[in-house]
């Protein structure tokens, strides 16, 4: 019986490759989420300060299935990252950036 369990699990496992490119990540400050009756689509915004032009960087589409998958997976590491590191404190008030990214205004 052992052995059959042995064969279910090594035939449930996936082979992920990550390539070095999408290994780097793609900086985003801002998700919008839209949904029809069969997908749940991601966008991931790029916001910088000072431009009035926000880019897309990256679009997800996921079943609804898997949307709710992901809603309790982000949960769960979200409550380990807080029990690790504290609350995560949030405000409903749109990222506020410094015009100059912290160093010195140019001038031209």
């Amino acid at each position: 019986m052992s052995d059959d369990k042995n064969k279910q699990q090594q035939q449930a496992q996936i082979n992920i490759e990550l390539t070095e490119e999408i290994a780097e990540g793609v900086y985003s400050n801002l998700a919008m989420i839209a949904h029809s009756n069969s997908e749940f689509v991601i966008d991931f915004i790029r916001l910088m300060p000072g431009v009035a032009k926000a880019k897309v960087k990256s679009r997800i589409v996921i079943t609804p299935e898997h949307a709710k998958r992901f809603l309790f997976a982000l949960k769960d590491n979200i409550e380990k990252y807080e029990a690790s590191f504290g609350s995560i404190k949030r405000t409903d008030d749109m990222p506020k950036f410094p015009m100059n990214f912290g160093g010195t205004v140019g001038e031209a």
